[in-house]
């Protein structure tokens, strides 16, 4: 992946990366991947895995449609420091969760409640971007960290192999 800008800065002028940009979206991605096998080590549920999979893969578009262009108006306008808010009660909620699905289902709900709350204040306040294009970001970022949640209810029911059942958390 990361060698897909290179590409195309070769082909178009449109991309202009410097070794900044490439170093940061390097360590998005080890961090990305690395969270990804640490919940594969964790529990072998394929919900659960699926419903780590989506989590890390919302944060990873979040922090890179944030820098790239911003979700509110431009990259560098100041109200797009409250999506660091948002994942970090996520990241909270997961260190607060120990890897059980029940409270990391609690913890995506709190992080899509997160969003929300940061799409209303940005319409709210009437800061930069198209009102349309905020309330649907914020509408898709807030499905996805709900149907992360989803899952990891759904992962909670679902048979675990001997020896991880008390990773579940409590019975549902």
């Amino acid at each position: 992946m990361l060698l897909l800008p290179a590409i195309a800065m070769q082909v178009t002028d449109e991309v202009a990366w410097g070794p900044a940009d490439f170093v940061l979206f390097g360590a998005m991605l080890a961090m990305g991947l690395g969270g990804y096998e640490l919940a594969t080590r964790t529990t072998g549920g394929r919900r659960y895995r699926a419903a780590a999979a989506l989590a890390l893969a919302t944060a990873f578009l979040l922090v890179w449609m944030n820098l790239a262009v911003g979700l509110i108006g431009a990259e560098d306008h100041p109200a797009n420091l409250m999506f660091g808010a948002v994942l970090a009660v996520g990241m909270a909620g997961a260190v607060r969760a120990r890897s059980r699905p029940v409270p990391m289902a609690r913890a995506l709900v709190a992080t899509a409640l997160a969003q929300a709350l940061a799409g209303t204040l940005a319409l709210a306040a009437g800061w930069g971007g198209q009102p349309s294009a905020i309330l649907g970001l914020t509408t898709l970022f807030v499905a996805l960290w709900l149907g992360s949640a989803w899952l990891f209810r759904q992962a909670a029911q679902e048979r675990m192999p001997a020896g991880t059942a008390a990773q579940a958390g409590p019975p549902p």
